[in-house]
């Protein structure tokens, strides 16, 4: 498994990576996952049922992505492809330059390759375009791609112009026994509003800082307890200010994944304002905790719960304020499913291990796909454009002449401390970007 995105730090891809990690590990599996150092955790680390995870020294980028310098995590990655005897590379998110590279570096070496995708993404902005042509080089070669939702899948279909028939849809799952209700926890003279969200633009936090205002002036009952963090706390802290709202929200800042469930179970609704989302799983998580959910009808989200769990309103205040009236009304009339009955049905509905065993068949089909060459991949590179196409083959053909030298350097079945100083000479240029 390779990700930027992983614990410590906190979200729906790192907990997707780590939960899969530990089903595919119950069923037989060697599982080690590669992302960045966080902080002071660096180096080799093992977690539950000795999953081990290399925290590699490469500085953070953009958003916790680090820089895609493509040819410079050659070596480490191949050093550690070929000490763990890695079979099959899975990539997680666009967004992750390291997951990009590694399914490069995997091509290159003939490790088979998956991909899942986790968000959703446009086509009109230059930021889009840039990603898309880069998600484009990533998937020319890769053996198979894994999306959470319908939406998802067509997105990326759209995006890295691939065959549809490359594209499994397996969703995400929740732990339902670690999501568990218990409605003593519920304060009985006001409705609780939970959100549990990255304070980002894309999670739609302008719409929350308008909601917030609206809400608590329509309704003295009601309170907000919001847990997160990001760019747009600051906005949430300045409309509490403004506007005296201290007394009916509450801003948790960051909040670890374990103490999520203790959170939510304090809550009677389920606010989610996302702009775009390929498949939230927080929302499962608040589903399986007995809330109900109010949410933003963008993306996956229609997919992710039946009618009757759910209220989808369009990405607009107003939209949003009347939805969360109508949750309110429908509480206080007695005429929502229980707690217990919520939890039952998303435990049956998402289940890491079933979600696991789909996994696995899709790395069957990875493995059934014959092996091909380095004309095959021109080709397919070559394929892409007249322009895009010659730069992509100029990428894959250097790294093909960079490998080379390292197997020169240092073959496989042959230990050198020169490959040692090249290994050093490739952590001291990721440090420096």
């Amino acid at each position: 498994m390779v990700c930027d995105f992983f614990y410590p730090n906190i979200g729906g891809v790192e907990n997707h990576i780590f939960q899969l990690s530990q089903c595919l590990i119950e069923r037989g599996h060697k599982v080690v996952v590669v992302t960045h150092s966080y902080g002071n955790r660096t180096g080799i680390r093992h977690m539950t049922n000795f999953l081990k995870v290399y925290y590699l020294p490469m500085k953070v980028f953009w958003l916790q992505s680090t820089m895609p310098t493509i040819f410079t995590t050659l070596p480490i990655l191949r050093c550690i492809f070929i000490r763990e005897q890695i079979t099959l590379v899975h990539g997680h998110g666009t967004c992750s330059a390291l997951c990009n590279d590694a399914i490069l570096h995997a091509n290159t070496l003939g490790i088979k390759t998956v991909f899942t995708e986790h968000s959703l993404f446009g086509f009109a902005n230059l930021g889009a375009i840039v990603t898309n042509k880069f998600l484009e080089f990533t998937l020319t070669n890769i053996n198979h791609i894994i999306c959470v939702s319908h939406t998802s899948r067509e997105n990326t279909v759209l995006r890295a112009k691939i065959r549809p028939e490359m594209v499994s849809v397996i969703p995400n799952a929740v732990d339902a026994s670690s999501f568990k209700p218990d409605p003593s926890k519920k304060q009985k003279d006001k409705i609780t509003i939970i959100v549990m969200s990255r304070l980002v633009y894309r999670k739609g936090i302008d719409l929350l800082a308008k909601i917030l205002i609206k809400i608590c002036r329509q309704y003295s009952d009601i309170y907000f307890i919001i847990g997160g963090d990001g760019p747009k706390k600051v906005l949430l802290e300045e409309i509490c200010e403004a506007y005296k709202l201290y007394d009916q929200v509450r801003l948790l800042g960051p909040v670890n994944h374990e103490d999520v469930r203790d959170v939510l179970i304090q809550g009677d609704i389920f606010l989610n304002t996302s702009l775009t989302e390929a498949f939230c799983i927080a929302i499962i998580e608040a589903a399986s905790c007995g809330l109900q959910i109010v949410s933003t009808n963008v993306g996956g989200l229609p997919e992710v719960l039946p009618d009757d769990m759910i209220y989808l309103a369009e990405p607009r205040v107003e939209s949003l304020v009347n939805m969360i009236g109508k949750a309110i009304d429908d509480k206080n009339n007695g005429i929502t499913l229980s707690p217990h009955e919520c939890h039952d049905r998303v435990k049956n509905m998402y289940n890491w291990r079933n979600i696991a065993k789909r996994t696995e068949r899709v790395y069957k089909l990875a493995f059934d796909m014959p092996h091909s060459d380095i004309y095959q991949r021109m080709e397919r590179y070559l394929a892409r454009g007249p322009v895009a196409g010659l730069i992509f083959c100029y990428v894959a053909l250097i790294n093909c002449l960079i490998l080379a030298l390292i197997e020169w350097i240092r073959p496989k079945e042959v230990k050198s401390h020169l490959f040692l100083l090249l290994a050093c000479y490739s952590k001291i240029t990721l440090t420096c970007f």
